[in-house]
């Protein structure tokens, strides 16, 4: 049985996706400064000049990395939301519970873009990642706290994406997930009925 023959695009194509399956790995568990490309490219096992060629350099390779995660995570929340939960002020409150999820995971490490911005110059491809990052996060929770009908839905928002963040960080510092999302979750309920009674 003969192989199939990968045309030189697939063969790209496949060589990028090993980069940026190795990124993923690396950059989440031991940071986008500490990690140099030669050891990107030595797990994914591919030639330096296909790094080059795919990505252009390693602010490339960072910048797709950051931008796979908040895809990756925008695609979960929403789904798990739309699957979990049947209105708009369940969902704000659902979306702790959701992020609960992913702190139990092994290999957990925190939020991919406090730790790639950590130690890392001002600007440049890390800030924009992070900022396209925090736009998509403070517009999930606004277009829910809108539906839901809250009547400072800004306020609202800026309360929920506080409670957010520090679940994350106490989570992966604290190394306790169950304690980190009961706590989020019991204030996001307080603070969601508050903004919006029932």
């Amino acid at each position: 049985m003969s192989q199939k023959v990968l045309s030189p695009q697939e063969r790209s194509a496949a060589a990028r996706a090993r980069l940026l399956a190795a990124a993923d790995e690396l950059f989440y568990a031991e940071g986008v400064q500490t990690v140099g490309i030669d050891r990107v490219i030595e797990q994914a096992g591919v030639a330096k000049a296909t790094l080059y060629s795919a990505f252009g350099s390693k602010d490339g390779l960072v910048r797709a990395y950051l931008q796979a995660r908040q895809a990756a995570t925008a695609e979960r929340m929403a789904r798990e939301l739309e699957d979990r939960y049947d209105t708009p002020k369940e969902r704000l409150v659902g979306a702790f519970e959701v992020r609960g999820l992913w702190f139990t995971e092994p290999g957990f490490r925190g939020c991919p873009f406090v730790n790639a911005s950590a130690g890392g110059p001002p600007g440049g491809v890390v800030e924009e990642a992070a900022l396209a990052y925090r736009t998509w996060l403070h517009g999930m929770f606004l277009d829910l706290a809108e539906q839901a009908g809250a009547k400072d839905a800004k306020s609202l928002v800026q309360q929920l994406v506080v409670l957010h963040d520090g679940a994350g960080i106490s989570a992966w510092m604290d190394c306790d997930p169950s304690a980190a999302t009961t706590a989020a979750r019991t204030m996001a309920a307080v603070v969601v009925d508050a903004a919006i009674p029932a």
